[in-house]
């Protein structure tokens, strides 16, 4: 009896604790700017980084049935000012367009420095990739990304770089908008904010 009783106890720990461990699993990588790092140059100034995100469940699901989903990634620079509220010098900004093709079971990743649109019109670099893991790892590390030219940049000055990533919201089907608002389930963003101090004299 005291055995068929300590059985059953046991039995009932651990369907009551497998949810619990099964949902500590499956819990989202939390989104962050690992790496951030500004690079002066002769012709600009340079930002190189490495993020660390998962695709909102409802946008993967989404990518799945065929609706592309929009990205975008933004950099503010500020020079600082002692006097005044800090000056806006540059502001960069690029667009990426994530697509899966049923037909071949591939995934495309478009960039371009302008909203990409279904016309075809504009620059766009494409790349293509066999999983899904591949192209969000692509989109996880801009690379030498010129943020700013020379001449927008002061040499002996102090700047705020402001970085963003985010889920384009406003580039999903209207329906999916409207479901969209105020839902955890399509939320993705990305912030870093970094001082660049003046350029050290060679």
């Amino acid at each position: 009896m005291v055995r068929s009783v300590f059985v059953w106890v046991i039995a009932w720990l651990l369907v009551l604790a497998w949810p619990v461990s099964v949902c500590a699993q499956a819990q989202p990588l939390a989104s962050d700017v690992a790496d951030l790092r500004l690079e002066r140059a002769d012709d600009g100034l340079y930002l190189s980084a490495t993020l660390q995100f998962a695709l909102p469940e409802l946008a993967e699901d989404a990518l799945y049935k065929g609706i592309p989903m929009f990205f975008v990634a933004e950099a503010q620079v500020l020079r600082e000012r002692w006097y005044w509220s800090d000056r806006q010098v540059a502001t960069a900004t690029r667009h990426l367009r994530l697509s899966y093709q049923p037909l071949t079971r591939r995934w495309r990743l478009s960039t371009s420095t302008s909203p990409i649109s279904n016309t075809g019109l504009g620059v766009v670099l494409g790349q293509n990739f066999d999983d899904l893991r591949d192209a969000v790892s692509a989109m996880q590390r801009i690379t030498r990304w010129r943020i700013a030219d020379a001449g927008e940049i002061d040499a002996d000055a102090v700047h705020m770089v402001n970085f963003r990533f985010r889920l384009d919201m406003s580039q999903l089907p209207r329906p999916l908008q409207i479901g969209a608002v105020g839902s955890a389930g399509w939320s993705l963003a990305v912030t870093r904010n970094q001082r660049l101090g003046p350029e050290v004299a060679r």
